[in-house]
């Protein structure tokens, strides 16, 4: 399992991406962040015309039950793929 210091160096470091992953990969590493520094969502999901809050909120609830530091090691491997790829 990934250190926190590991997942905070990879929070570091996709900030340092040469290119901007598509939509769908920023939503996996928001989620995966996300579940690894506070756990299971919370709060209401956002409503109306907040397309961005509803994306964002539906990729994090969708790890409830993952454990913190699975979802910190996942993290950590995507964030290395990204720039093994790059």
């Amino acid at each position: 399992m990934a250190t926190p210091e590991e997942f905070e160096a990879a929070a570091v470091r996709a900030q340092q991406l040469p290119s901007k992953p598509s939509n769908m990969v920023l939503l996996q590493m928001y989620a995966l962040y996300k579940q690894a520094s506070e756990g299971d969502v919370t709060g209401d999901r956002p409503g109306g015309f907040d397309f961005k809050g509803i994306a964002k909120y539906d990729a994090w609830a969708s790890l409830s039950g993952k454990s913190q530091e699975a979802a910190r090691q996942e993290y950590v491997d995507l964030i290395s793929s990204l720039f093994e790829s790059a």
